[in-house]
């Protein structure tokens, strides 16, 4: 049995339907063709050029990424060029790209749901529910951002304590005071900044993101709140090894023959001294 890039697609649109993507994002087939057989996937955080390589070292015939290699229209495919490059390796090896970016952030037990998953929140609902699905999901369940209750009280910097341990992290930012009591969170997976003034109004003492921006922090300041920035990498890297075993149990009643692998040469491009 031979299944192509457009059977993972599929599968895919199961997992993160293309529907639940903002606007600005640009999520889907970024290079290859549907047409093109697939025995062996591999799943990773960015389609770098390092990965990339991987990939073709692995004899990978599609690679699923969370971030997009095109944001926006390009005017030229200049193999000098670090997109162009990548484009030019993906094709001379038939390795095509896809992506799943704001879909599989907003959609249920997408994203923010492993997210969630590893600090343990009860009672969660979404923060930004996506009113833009037209299907028979629930728009309940569907949206960026997460708020839930954790299962114990503590204060905040106790909690960042807790999340280094819980998310295999080496340093965390943290605005509030130390002793700040916290028990309901809200998170947001990546860059939360848009969601801040959702934060502001749910309940939530303290929001859980990354690249927390400097009046973001003085913002939250003001409002007698709290913020934890986990870095951009630690909170959305969660996904490759959860998307990799979530596709290999759903690809084994596509095709039994095909491999989903998670890329491990991937680390967090910031390193702290």
């Amino acid at each position: 049995m031979t299944s192509t890039v457009a059977d993972i697609i599929g599968v895919m649109e199961k997992v993160a339907p293309s529907g639940l993507a903002e606007t600005w994002d640009n999520p889907g087939l970024q290079v290859g063709s549907i047409d093109w057989p697939v025995k062996r996937v591999m799943v990773a955080l960015d389609p770098s050029l390092e990965v990339l390589e991987n990939a073709v070292k692995e004899s990978a015939d599609m690679l699923i990424t969370h971030h997009p290699l095109i944001f926006k229209p390009i005017k030229s495919v200049d193999v000098g060029t670090s997109v162009g490059h990548i484009i030019e390796l993906a094709i001379r090896n038939r390795l095509s790209i896809f992506s799943a970016h704001t879909n599989l952030d907003s959609a249920a037990d997408g994203l923010n749901d492993i997210l969630v998953s590893h600090i343990g929140l009860e009672n969660v609902s979404v923060l930004d529910v996506n009113k833009s699905m037209t299907s028979s999901a629930t728009e309940e369940a569907n949206g960026l951002g997460r708020i839930g209750d954790l299962p114990f009280k503590t204060d905040l910097a106790s909690l960042c304590r807790y999340l280094k341990q819980a998310l295999h992290l080496e340093s965390i930012r943290m605005i509030g005071a130390p002793e700040f009591p916290v028990s309901r969170v809200a998170v947001c997976c990546g860059s939360g900044s848009s969601l801040l003034d959702r934060f502001f109004a749910s309940g939530a003492q303290v929001f859980i993101t990354g690249d927390v921006r400097y009046h973001d922090a003085r913002s939250t300041e003001e409002k007698e709140l709290a913020l934890i920035d986990i870095g951009h990498f630690n909170s959305e890297h969660l996904v490759v090894k959860s998307l990799s075993s979530r596709l290999t149990r759903l690809l084994q009643t596509l095709n039994p023959d095909i491999s989903v692998h998670a890329c491990d040469v991937e680390r967090d491009p910031f390193i702290v001294l």
